[in-house]
Parts: C-alpha cells; structure tokens; sequence
C-alpha cells in the first residue's frame, strides 16, 4: 500500500508528462473499443438479417444442390420425405423450388434463378404474401437490386423461360406484382419468386423442393435420406471467416496505436530512472531492497494505465454511446460489397471487449513500465547517490 501511495504521488506530480502519455493510451484505448465493436456489429447486423431473411434455423438441400455451381440446380429436386413434409405442414418449414430460368427484358437476354415459395409461409422474412394476388396472372416479386440490374420495375411483364423436369423448355409472362427491399443479396440478386405451387405445375415437379427451410429456434426433424443438413454454423462459416480476416486486418492498426502509446511509456520510464537516481539511492538508503524500488517504479508505469482507462471511460463511453445508438452512416456503394448491412452499420460493445482492452492495455503499459527498470538491479545505494546508474 506504500509503494502504490508513493508511486501515485510521483506520477501526479510529474505534471504534463503524465497527462500526455494518459492521454495518448487512452484514445488506444478507445480506438481499440471503437474498431472491435464496429467489426462485432458488422457480424451481428449481418448474421441476424441473412438468418431471418434466408437460412432461418437451418435449411435441408436435396443431396444434388451445390449454390455454388449452376449446373447442378436442373438436377436438384426431389419429393419430402414424411419428416420435412410434417414440418411445413405444421409451419415449421417452407419448401423452396429452384429452377436456372432466363428472361427477356427489353429484348435482352437475362440468366437468372427462379424460385418458387408459398405465398403463406412464415419461416423467413422474405415478403411472400405479395405473391397472393388472385388476378388470374403469374405473380413475381424481385428485389431492387434485380429490379435495377434487370431494368424492372412493379406492374411490367417479363417472360422467363426454363426446362421442366423432363428437359423441355417452357415460358410463361410473368407479372412483377411488387418490388421489395433487402439487404440479403440471397433473396434478391439475379432472382424472381413466383408462387411455389404454379412453379411446380410448370416444370411437372408436384411436391418437390431443391432446399427445405426451417424456422428459428424449431426442432429439426433428424436425418432425412436424400437430404442434408446445413445449419447455421455451416451457411455462415464463410461469413464469419471473412468477417474474422477483417478483424485480423484492423488488429495491425490496434498494434501500431499501442505500440505508439507503449512507446511513450517507455521513454517516460527511461527518462524518469536517468532523473531520479539519487531519490532511488536514497530510499534504498533508508532501507527500501531494490526489489521494492523496481516494484516502485513498475506500478508507476502501470498506473499509467489505469488513469487512461480512466480517462477514456469519460469521454469514450457517451462518445461510443452516442455512436452505438444512432449508427454509421454508409455510402450507398457498400451495397456492391455484398454484405447484408444496409444504410447503416450499428456498433456492438460487449462488456467482454471493454473489460478484455483494458486488461490488454494495463498489462502491456506494466511490462513496458518494468523492462527499464532492470538496471536498478545492480544498483548501489552509494552510487546511486552520487548520480551514478553503474
């Protein structure tokens, strides 16, 4: 208790040099808070809205579909099985039709998806109640960015043509009956929905389905032959890699900021031992064991960090805050990104992230405190009062 009341009275005393060297660990400090809760925010805003719009509590493919390769989709159907036909009857999963599809907007030709679902489901938040028009026409609702790619717009006709199931083309004009808006690029990029059960009539697949979607938090129905089981986990890995990798990339600049601040600290300590030699000569004097004197002169390096989290609780916590609560406005090119955040990007700073920073930051600002100090080992009293550090 002694030493931490003599090694506060020093750093307090030391004036400006203290406050400088608080106040650069502090906006370290904040700045590590800030970029780490804009990277959890970005994960959470966008893993929320693709379960809640897509993935939901998971998806059943049929065994032949690959999103990732095209040319299997055509092969990518089959019938329920009795456990995936039980959970959409009950509600607890939709069916999904996917179909290679191509449209000729304006005279052009288009390649697209063409999805059915039922216009009743409520598994996921893709608005396909618009799909119940009852107007006698094919129904089709695309979202804007299709919408915008596609030159299209609510209440045009387009006709899209595809293979049934025995390998013969088909068309039919398709009405856009609305146009939505989504930040999930899986509902809306290069895609039409029309009703699941005219889809199905089309291409002669009565009670198929190439994926199977359930509903959040609902049981699953076990294994199903033919069928396999994506949840969560596996539908966002490659969104949390990416996500993981930019963390990665901004902890360089956590580093540079630290080390800048670490720096500081430890010229201040060099500084202060080649200044103060005669102080620890006399209190080694008066009977303090060199150990006490390096512990000394540690504590007033660490306590360097706990003024900066001081510090940075008072002007960080309204500052980030205030920012958590109105969010960050993006430019609309984020859009091109692919991720699924929309107009704006709200922070998320977890109790764990403040609490581990300032751990990280205390404990390095210590080690830096105490890697000068080591010459004091080897001190004398005798020389230390005649200025001398060896």
């Amino acid at each position: 208790m002694l030493i931490l009341k003599l090694a506060l009275r020093n750093i307090l005393s030391a004036g400006l040099r203290t406050w400088l060297n608080v106040a650069a660990l502090s906006f370290a400090f904040v700045a590590i808070v800030s970029m780490q809760g804009f990277y959890d925010g970005l994960n959470d805003q966008v893993e929320r809205a693709t379960v809640d719009a897509w993935y939901g509590g998971g998806q059943y493919w049929e065994k032949r579909y690959d999103p990732y390769d095209p040319m299997s989709l055509d092969d990518a159907h089959a019938p329920l099985p009795g456990g995936l036909q039980e959970a959409v009857q009950s509600g607890r999963a939709t069916p999904v039709l996917i179909r290679t599809a191509s449209i000729y907007p304006q005279g052009r030709f288009r390649a697209i998806l063409l999805k059915g679902v039922d216009p009743g489901q409520r598994v996921i938040t893709l608005p396909s109640s618009l799909l119940n028009t009852g107007r006698g026409v094919i129904p089709g609702i695309i979202g804007t960015r299709m919408a915008k790619s596609a030159g299209l717009k609510k209440g045009d006709i387009v006709t899209v043509q595809w293979r049934d199931v025995h390998g013969t083309f088909d068309a039919r004009d398709v009405t856009i009956v609305e146009v939505f808006a989504s930040t999930v690029q899986e509902i809306d990029n290069e895609q039409i929905w029309i009703p699941l059960e005219e889809l199905r009539q089309f291409t002669r697949m009565s009670d198929e389905a190439t994926i199977v979607v359930l509903a959040k938090d609902a049981p699953g129905p076990g294994a199903m032959p033919g069928w396999e089981f994506k949840d969560d986990g596996s539908l966002l890995r490659n969104l949390r890699s990416l996500v993981k990798m930019k963390s990665v990339q901004g902890s360089i600049m956590y580093m540079l900021l630290l080390f800048l601040a670490m720096l500081a600290i430890f010229d201040t300590q060099v500084l202060s031992i080649w200044r103060r030699r005669r102080e620890m000569g006399t209190l080694m004097a008066l009977g303090m064991t060199r150990t006490q004197v390096i512990t000394l002169f540690t504590v007033e390096g660490g306590l360097h960090g706990i003024l900066a989290a001081i510090a940075a609780a008072a002007y960080g916590i309204p500052l980030l805050a205030y920012v958590a609560a109105r969010g960050m406005d993006l430019p609309s090119s984020t859009d091109n990104f692919g991720w699924a955040i929309g107009e704006k990007l709200f922070p998320v700073y977890s109790p764990g992230l403040v609490a581990g920073t300032a751990i990280l930051v205390c404990t390095v600002t210590t080690i830096v405190s105490f890697l000068p100090t080591r010459k004091i080992a080897h001190l004398r009293p005798t020389d230390a009062l005649r200025g001398k550090l060896t």
